[in-house]
């Protein structure tokens, strides 16, 4: 079996319609997807096919039907933005349907869906920042651990808040990604697209001393006690046991360093182009939500501090 099915679960492939198995095969093999986006999509066609059994084939749906799916959803109170994932993959799955298949019409073209909640990032103060940076000298770690380990973790946090990089990037890193002499590395994001993030002085130092300390010269750079590759799960794990040791009202994940990562940098006079740039966004739109961000915390000061707000 080709590596790259190993990317979907249960249940096993013989299960999947034919179509459905293609599309699967066109988002790996073609459009480069993330196994996380391809477990997603198929879950999303699956739960329709459940749902709605009596439709022997995907060419039966009408626009009313996925008006329907869209109405039983929100009376299940689903969250919105399970909804337009499981509708983003429908569409996604049509259009693939009318380019390669044939399909005449696509019906969810005529589907309008609710807008999206609007959440703003829960954003770190730069103390909390400070603070969870420090935190791999102050806790004692096992005997039997290898010596390098606070030095691997302090790279780790601080070139997450240095780059705002996401979670399986970093883990992804190679020491050849690494370019010191530009202050930079270079990471493969969403559909393998590549680009060049700076990394600051701090991450710097932090890097060379865990490289030297652990003798990491070549191969994956951020190592675990094995010497193999950290995996994703292991890094977010490595975060919980060093937030498990700070007092933070709020729930920080990996994710959440790379929202203060933006926002700290457009308080800070970044334009947003250059933003969307280093976080390794398609779209300007989904940069634009740490805008808002920002101007809440512009009128939070402004409250806190002028005499006459």
């Amino acid at each position: 079996m080709p590596a790259n099915q190993s990317h979907r679960p249960n249940p096993p492939r013989q299960s999947i319609d034919p179509l459905t198995l293609a599309f699967l095969d066109f988002l790996d093999t073609e459009r480069n997807a993330s196994p996380r986006t391809i477990t997603n999509y198929r879950h999303a066609l699956e739960t329709f096919r459940i749902q709605y059994p009596h439709f022997s084939t995907w060419d039966q749906c009408q626009a009313d039907d996925f008006r329907r799916y869209l109405f039983d959803c929100m009376k299940q109170k689903k969250a919105r933005s399970t909804i337009r994932l499981h509708f983003a993959a429908l569409r996604s799955f049509y259009k693939f349907l009318t380019l390669r298949h044939g399909l005449k019409i696509n019906p969810l073209k005529e589907v309008q869906l609710p807008k999206p909640d609007k959440k703003l990032p829960v954003v770190m103060t730069t103390n909390q920042i400070d603070e969870l940076l420090a935190l791999p000298f102050k806790i004692d770690h096992a005997r039997q651990a290898p010596s390098w380990l606070p030095e691997r973790d302090a790279a780790i946090l601080e070139l997450f808040y240095s780059t705002g990089i996401r979670l399986s990037e970093l883990a992804a890193l190679d020491v050849k990604d690494c370019d010191f002499y530009n202050e930079s590395i270079r990471v493969f994001g969403k559909g393998s697209k590549e680009r060049y993030c700076p990394v600051g002085t701090p991450a710097l130092e932090a890097l060379q001393t865990y490289r030297a300390k652990a003798d990491v010269s070549a191969g994956p750079l951020f190592l675990s006690k094995l010497r193999k590759r950290l995996s994703p799960r292991a890094i977010h794990n490595l975060l919980k046991k060093y937030l498990a040791h700070a007092n933070f009202p709020l729930h920080v994940t990996p994710h959440k360093l790379r929202h203060s990562f933006a926002t700290h940098l457009l308080d800070n006079g970044a334009d947003l182009r250059s933003v969307q740039s280093l976080l390794g966004h398609a779209s300007l739109s989904t940069t634009q939500i740490y805008t808002h961000v920002s101007v809440e915390r512009m009128k939070k000061v402004y409250d806190e501090a002028h005499p006459r707000a």
